[in-house]
């Protein structure tokens, strides 16, 4: 094999540099080597590259954090996995020690490290990672498809959370490649009307073509009129997969009904009527990224439940990452698959 690798790693300041680095190697018994088949890019890295940072990360750093490996080599103390086995990965690392590790709350960790963000992650030929991080995936589940597996298990947490009964109403607000996982895993799950909010036009079809019954468009249409008319009550079930929506969302959902707020905005600011939520007996939940929902990601994706392969917009090399980011800051991707070993 050889000795160095092509990597894309994070500089600071919204650099992200190519560069040749050499192979890591397996320091601890409980670690695996892996070649990346496939990574995709999230909104977090785009994020990350932003001046000034709209999400912390490591400069230094190979980033990455949604991709899928094939299995090189294993540490000593490794009996799961074998050489050449395909496998996700979970980049979210937890102590399993801290108190709401032993709640049962892993994505709560006092003391999580990320793959991708804070630790060498998949934007790379070769990735180091600890074993207890890998699912191992059926060989023929492609790794662009395998992919998904993060984003998705962390769409699956909040999915648990709204307890949604067959036909119920929902409205998603947003149709970046969240709000088209929730569209897709909803409509499979029973849903009744599906209304989506999006003011992209790019967007707005990928919503239709997921199964949306109604894509709305807030800048152009009432909002509030259209949940109105789909519903006469207001919708059951309210996802706002923007991240600074909450105003929008207790506007359109019944009373008793649920709001669940998964995108995330640290500079999202809103003025809520309280008593709005109290009197009509709102349940406002939030979700944050998995828990212990990486098995059920690899089932539905397995299972070919979901219609994902045409959310994939762009493939690309390693070298053409920077483009790839381009088009994801500007909204004309949905999902970027990049191939380190093309």
């Amino acid at each position: 094999m050889k000795k160095t690798m092509l990597a894309a790693v994070f500089e600071g300041d919204g650099r992200l540099e190519l560069q040749e680095r050499p192979i890591p190697s397996i320091k601890g018994d409980d670690e695996v080597l892996l070649a990346v088949e496939a990574a995709s890019i999230c909104g977090t890295d785009v994020h990350i590259l932003e001046v000034p940072p709209g999400h912390p990360a490591t400069p230094g750093i190979i980033l990455g954090h949604e991709y899928v490996g094939r299995v090189v080599q294993v540490g000593k103390a490794v009996s799961h996995l074998a050489e050449g086995d395909r496998v996700v990965i979970d980049p979210n690392l937890t102590c399993g020690l801290c108190h709401y590790c032993r709640l049962g709350l892993p994505n709560m960790c006092e003391t999580m490290t990320t793959l991708g963000i804070f630790i060498d992650g998949g934007f790379a030929e070769y990735n180091v990672a600890p074993a207890r991080a890998l699912f191992k995936v059926s060989p023929a589940l492609e790794p662009e498809l395998a992919v998904f597996a993060e984003p998705l298990s962390c769409v699956l947490n909040a999915v648990r959370k709204i307890s949604l009964e067959p036909g119920e109403n929902v409205l998603i607000l947003g149709a970046g490649p969240i709000g088209l996982y929730f569209t897709q895993i909803l409509k499979a799950s029973g849903a009744g009307r599906l209304l989506v909010s999006e003011i992209n036009d790019y967007r707005a079809h990928f919503a239709r073509q997921s199964g949306a019954d109604r894509v709305i468009n807030p800048q152009s249409e009432s909002l509030s009129e259209i949940v109105e008319e789909e519903t006469g009550v207001g919708v059951d079930v309210v996802i706002d997969a923007v991240g600074s929506l909450i105003t929008e969302a207790l506007s359109s959902v019944r009373r008793g009904g649920r709001v669940l707020l998964f995108g995330m905005n640290a500079q999202a600011r809103a003025e809520i009527a309280q008593n709005d939520i109290t009197r009509n007996e709102i349940r406002v939940m939030g979700s944050y990224i998995a828990n212990n929902t990486f098995p059920a990601a690899i089932r539905v994706l397995e299972s070919s439940l979901l219609n994902l392969r045409p959310l994939i917009t762009h493939r690309l090399s390693l070298t053409e990452i920077e483009e790839g980011i381009k088009l994801m800051r500007e909204a004309r991707a949905i999902e970027i698959v990049v191939r380190p070993q093309s």
